[in-house]
């Protein structure tokens, strides 16, 4: 395996790790479903397996369209002795521009999900720190399996999608199926791991605030891949 490749997939485990760990969303409706509905353990993960199955199947088909321009801009003939650093560098301002996104996320209040539960229920609707309202009562959604399936997929994360413009870039296929693999794994044992936690009654992170800082902690993660890349031939 290449120094590259090695970079590459170091940058997908951390990004997929901080973002699943970081997301109370990503495992605490499993955790109250599991509770509220008695569900058997064998169920409960494998729900969590299928949602976080379905939260990467998302990422996957965006990261598919990056790996799609990066083919394309190989075929540029007078980009061909120069694409290494063209892919690099945008990984690198990518990687940047993702840290600014973040470092703004911080500091203004952006509506999220919230999960809520009412009984042996729980109900899902978009919530801002600050805005505790009964308005919000009639945008609830009653969480089911099939609910919180299609929240996952309809939630990818778009840090996957540079990393594999770059190896799309490089028409390097290694490339491309590692990254959806290590993301993949990552993910969904992330997923099952804090799911085991919680229902065990652990909580060995205060996922609240990291959740604050995970855009920030992607773009610099990305950008210190693309800057070793671009500086330090990785």
């Amino acid at each position: 395996m290449s120094t590259t490749l090695y970079a590459l997939a170091i940058t997908a485990i951390t990004i997929s790790f901080f973002h699943t760990a970081s997301g109370p969303d990503h495992y605490l409706p499993f955790i109250v479903l599991s509770k509220s509905k008695k569900w058997s353990l064998a169920k409960t993960v494998l729900w969590t397996v299928v949602c976080g199955f379905g939260h990467v199947l998302s990422s996957v088909i965006l990261g598919i369209i990056g790996v799609y321009l990066g083919w394309q801009l190989n075929k540029i003939s007078w980009l061909q002795d120069v694409r290494g650093n063209v892919s690099s560098w945008a990984l690198f301002l990518f990687g940047l521009g993702y840290l600014f996104y973040g470092i703004l996320k911080i500091y203004r209040k952006k509506s999220h999900k919230h999960f809520d539960v009412v009984g042996n229920e729980i109900y899902v609707h978009e919530h801002s720190h600050g805005k505790h309202s009964a308005s919000h009562d009639h945008q609830k959604t009653k969480v089911t399996p099939l609910v919180l399936f299609a929240i996952f997929v309809m939630g990818p994360s778009e840090p996957l999608i540079p990393l594999l413009f770059f190896s799309g870039a490089h028409r390097s296929m290694p490339e491309v199926i590692t990254l959806i693999s290590v993301f993949t794994i990552t993910t969904v044992i992330t997923m099952v791991g804090m799911v085991l936690l919680g229902i065990y009654g652990y909580n060995l992170l205060n996922t609240e605030k990291i959740d604050r800082y995970v855009h920030a902690i992607s773009g610099t993660v990305l950008s210190i891949c693309g800057a070793g890349m671009l500086f330090l031939g990785w």
